[in-house]
């Protein structure tokens, strides 16, 4: 990252270099809770809202539950950070396994 300053030797830049990095970093926590808030309600207005058919619903609620998965991924558990490469692979790998194993279940039981 470009903005990112090594340690100068004086505490006292680097002390303001990390308190504005973790203000940036709590603001996009905030922004990101308040966002995952806000698509929970809408979850809740499409499950109850009865002009909507269950064929849109369904498929509505699981892409915005797969939209909170990536902001508790990247946000919350900090996996947009330098250094969380290895867990990345292993968790989309796992991702991947699990998907390929619905699909396979899916289609033995369609076809």
């Amino acid at each position: 990252m470009a903005n990112q300053q090594p340690n100068s030797g004086n505490p006292r830049v680097d002390i303001e270099y990390r308190r504005k990095k973790s203000a940036e970093e709590m603001k996009h926590q905030v922004i990101t809770f308040a966002l995952m808030i806000f698509l929970t309600i809408v979850a809740f207005v499409a499950a109850g809202y009865e002009g909507f058919s269950g064929w849109f619903v369904v498929p509505f609620i699981l892409i915005l539950a797969l939209v909170q998965v990536v902001f508790q991924l990247y946000y919350f558990m900090h996996m947009n950070h330098k250094g969380h490469e290895a867990p990345s692979l292993f968790l989309y790998s796992g991702a991947l396994v699990g998907f390929i194993t619905i699909i396979a279940f899916l289609t033995v039981i369609w076809w």
